[in-house]
């Protein structure tokens, strides 16, 4: 990966809706140069995708929770197809800390976020699992 492609990729992360035009003009190259490139990146797998990132207005009536859980030896397979099946839990990340698995939660209420953590606590093969709720967003440099 070169400075072009970082550029690529920097300018995509603020705006991923720029057309291959903008993308061109904006680092001073030909469209030709930069679809090419786009197609490199996207079949490297250094651009998994083009997705929507919800603004704090879509996200006012949904409580966010992060869920750690400690999970018993070789059950992590089968914990994770039972987690993709909740469509609450937005990601799971693996940890190399005191917890196994660290879970992104959204709920529309506090119940159905009890509701969920519970159905999580309950998987076979989770040892434990503590929650916490997050109040407020100080910093998201996520893109």
């Amino acid at each position: 990966m070169d400075e072009l492609d970082r550029g690529i990729l920097a300018h995509l992360a603020q705006d991923a809706r720029q057309s291959v035009a903008v993308l061109a003009r904006r680092l001073k190259v030909a469209r030709s140069t930069v679809q090419a490139r786009l197609e490199r990146l996207e079949t490297s797998g250094a651009i998994a995708g083009y997705t929507l990132r919800l603004g704090d207005a879509a996200r006012e009536n949904r409580i966010r929770a992060t869920c750690l859980l400690t999970i018993e030896p070789r059950s992590q397979g089968a914990i994770l197809t039972r987690l993709r099946s909740l469509p609450e839990v937005e990601r799971v990340h693996t940890t190399s800390g005191r917890v196994d698995l660290l879970l992104q939660l959204a709920a529309t209420s506090t119940s159905q976020l009890d509701d969920v953590l519970d159905q999580i606590g309950s998987l076979t093969g989770v040892r434990s699992s503590e929650s916490l709720i997050h109040l407020s967003t100080k910093l998201d440099r996520a893109t």
